[in-house]
């Protein structure tokens, strides 16, 4: 598999580097760039195409490549569920949570928790456990999938491609913001998509159309499993493999778990994590940000052809390495004893894709790679420098945060870096499946505190805090287990030891669990402690969002984003600076700040960009547009759901 590339590859590889760097580099020099609201919510002027390829494509990564297909290599079809769910999840996001958080005028998801609850201790805690679960599980999944993808395609060495690859994520996040982000997204989603297509076909033609696929995957086993009647019951395909709707008790995702579990999951995804609502925050309008929610849906539709078939395909095609079932072979054949379904989609790509294509996909990887990393280092900087550094520094200059944020994406780089050799040993037969677990245990409760916060007036934030602690205190005792115990190998023939909550709980019945626990331990506190006033709800709740009034923040923190004067460096530091023109232009272009004196906004001024920053009005034209859309997609999906029951 080492030095499988051509010439072609390499030369389609770095037509796509100067593509991705060209872009970034463009999207730097455009205004509105060198302030809080510019370098984080990309000016609130981005259109909906923009907007809708940067949410599908960042949820893309390099898991999809390695972890969905491997799932369905190994399940069949019902991984798709967690695709066509996020469907109606972000026609949710758009229609319900989007409008409550920009008329509330919040940059992160933890200002609003402050928003709308008041004190400190939700949004801190937010952004600090937002920070953990990003460097530790979103990251290093990427980094351990591009491990696998990369040693199987290339053969260089890890850490070189980690270090181009980051390198270049750099540039693209700290130089340009999230407008720079967006609009390499918008590039990549085309490659993606392309490249995918390509591999769709190639595999359909493979194994000989539909109905050969369905046949042949039905017996799609390696040799020493058919060769051995005993080891039949893990070696071979699913017998459900053509449904998504499965068992409660012996599905491997059951259908309740897929409903009730999965929703939680879904919505704390799509409508309350950062990295996700921050592009919609960044549309120009609301119906800029329905419309690219919208097209959003309609790309997560593709995913079940473009990801989910070709990892089926590839078990039928080399079923002794993706299909191994024997804990030695499976150690042999891919260095994990638990199953090598994760090489799945890179051996299609290596094996069955004509030269010149197989770069065209290797960068389709890297796209995937770097769009979710910028788009978690740019979050994770906006929440970092609007939630933890202004705590301690309320009078922050605009070019201070700009600093700190470009400086937060250094550090979780290296935080990435220093990790890899970490998850090079957390071998996991299905890594989609290992990071749903792990999320089950921790998002749930979040979900709910976003849930209640809008549209449960009552909610208070003792109630959202202390059933967040209690929730959090099981989910944690469940994720130790998850890493502590390690459930038999397929054909080990080893007993099953592991306690009752993990071998008869499934993972998505677990977070239906726990959002029970989140839901009475919040309520029933929320209703033993004093009610916020109702003038401090004021446009923080779905009931309350029209209110023409602003709350009343009697211990709120500044007002982020909207002192725009705020971003030149003071006169004593613009003399310093130009002493030397080639320091100053570097140190302006690298860290967004201006030297350039910008005059004071008047009191009008000031309203007026406030007012583009909080303003939900739609036009109804697009709404009506919209709205037909949103309608049309869920119905196609719902018949989907149907079709493949």
């Amino acid at each position: 598999m080492v030095n499988a590339l051509v010439t072609e590859d390499y030369a389609c590889i770095g037509v796509y580097f100067f593509l991705v760097i060209a872009v970034s580099l463009w999207s730097t020099f455009r205004p509105n760039k060198d302030n809080a609201a510019g370098y984080f919510l990309a000016g609130k002027n981005m259109h909906w195409f923009p907007v809708g390829a940067s949410i599908f494509v960042s949820n893309v990564g390099a898991p999809k490549f390695i972890g969905l297909t491997g799932t369905a290599a190994a399940s069949g079809f019902a991984v798709a569920i967690y695709e066509w769910h996020a469907v109606y999840l972000l026609i949710l996001l758009a229609w319900i949570f989007v409008p409550v958080y920009v008329a509330s005028g919040s940059f992160t998801m933890p200002e609003y928790l402050k928003k709308r609850f008041g004190g400190v201790r939700l949004r801190v805690y937010l952004s600090l456990a937002s920070l953990f679960v990003y460097v530790f599980t979103r990251i290093a999944a990427e980094m351990y999938a591009g491990a696998i993808f990369i040693q199987l395609l290339v053969g260089w060495n890890l850490y070189a491609c980690v270090g181009v690859i980051l390198a270049v994520t750099a540039v693209n996040t700290v130089a340009g913001g999230l407008a720079a982000v967006l609009y390499v997204d918008t590039l990549q989603t085309g490659i993606l998509l392309i490249g995918a297509a390509i591999i769709f076909g190639i595999s359909m033609t493979e194994v000989g159309g539909w109905t050969e696929f369905i046949t042949r995957y039905g017996v799609a086993a390696s040799n020493m499993t058919l060769s051995n009647p005993a080891n039949h019951s893990c070696g071979m395909p699913r017998a459900d493999f053509q449904h998504i709707w499965r068992d409660p008790v012996t599905g491997d995702i059951p259908w309740t778990g897929a409903i009730f579990g999965l929703t939680p999951l879904g919505i704390w995804n799509w409508c309350n994590d950062q990295m996700m609502v921050q592009r919609c925050l960044s549309a120009k309008s609301m119906g800029h940000s329905k419309a690219g929610a919208v097209f959003a849906a309609v790309l997560k539709v593709t995913v079940f052809f473009f990801w989910v078939i070709p990892g089926m395909v590839s078990r039928i095609l080399f079923p002794d390495e993706v299909a191994c079932s024997d804990p030695v072979t499976c150690d042999r054949v891919c260095g994990n004893e638990a199953g090598c379904s994760n090489i799945a989609y890179p051996l299609l790509v290596l094996r069955k894709m004509p030269p010149g294509v197989r770069g065209v996909m290797l960068a389709a990887f890297l796209s995937a790679i770097m769009s979710t990393l910028t788009s978690v280092f740019n979050s994770a900087s906006s929440m970092f420098t609007m939630d933890i550094w202004r705590r301690f520094r309320k009078r922050a200059p605009q070019a201070e945060l700009m600093i700190v944020g470009r400086v937060c994406v250094v550090v979780m780089i290296a935080t990435s870096i220093v990790w890899i050799p970490i998850m090079q040993q957390a071998q996991g037969g299905q890594l989609w499946n290992y990071l749903q677990a792990i999320t089950s245990c921790i998002t749930p409760p979040w979900c709910w505190v976003f849930l209640l916060a809008v549209f449960w007036k009552r909610a208070t934030e003792q109630g959202a805090f202390w059933g967040l602690m209690i929730a959090t205190a099981c989910g944690a005792c469940r994720m130790v287990l998850e890493l502590t115990y390690k459930g038999p190998f397929c054909g080990s023939n080893e007993p099953d030891t592991r306690p009752a909550v993990l071998a008869k709980v499934n993972f998505l019945h677990f977070a239906i669990i726990i959002s029970v626990v989140t839901i009475v331990s919040m309520v029933v506190i929320s209703l033993l402690t004093k009610p916020r006033p109702p003038e401090k709800l004021h446009k923080v709740t779905w009931w309350t969002r029209h209110d023409s009034e602003d709350p009343v923040e009697s211990d709120s923190e500044d007002d982020f984003g909207i002192d725009e004067e705020a971003g030149s460096l003071p006169e004593k530091k613009t003399k310093m600076a130009s002493r030397n023109f080639c320091v100053r232009a570097f140190y302006s272009w690298l860290c967004g700040v201006s030297f350039k004196s910008r005059p004071r906004l008047t009191p009008q001024q000031k309203a007026l960009v406030k007012r583009k920053m909080t303003d939900i009005r739609e036009e109804p034209g697009m709404r009506r547009v919209t709205a037909v859309a949103a309608i049309i997609i869920s119905v196609f999906t719902t018949f989907l759901l149907g079709f493949f029951y």
